[in-house]
């Protein structure tokens, strides 16, 4: 009954862009931070960017300028625009939810916080 689904994942050439989504269901997402992680072959599990339960964001340096994170509280779901998508933004792409209510202007880019995981979903960048 607690389970975020993510979507939009797929092959893109580089340059081109895709919007991921999250959605929860079982639980309100407006009370969570939000963080959205990648994995890809060989290497270890990293924050891509997150949402605090009010709207605060962070994102990974690699990705900062052309990803960005929001969430539609109406909607029970957190979306990445990723933009200007390189080769080495190829990953399983992640997003998790920690409960918030008493952090409301932080979140973080580790997973350790986060109780809930989606399952993923792939995204290739390539020719």
């Amino acid at each position: 009954q607690l389970e975020l689904v993510e979507s939009g994942g797929g092959l893109v050439q580089p340059g081109g862009s895709l919007r991921l989504s999250c959605a929860a269901s079982g639980f309100t997402l407006n009370a969570y931070a939000i963080g959205w992680f990648r994995q890809a072959p060989g290497k270890e599990r990293e924050g891509v960017s997150c949402i605090s339960s009010i709207g605060y964001t962070k994102y990974a340096d690699s990705v900062k300028g052309r990803f960005t994170i929001s969430r539609d509280n109406a909607k029970n779901t957190v979306y990445l625009q990723m933009n200007s998508l390189k080769p080495e933004d190829t990953a399983v792409y992640y997003c998790a939810a920690f409960s918030a209510v008493t952090i409301q202007t932080m979140c973080f880019m580790v997973p350790g916080p986060y109780a809930n995981w989606g399952q993923g979903t792939q995204v290739t960048v390539s020719w």
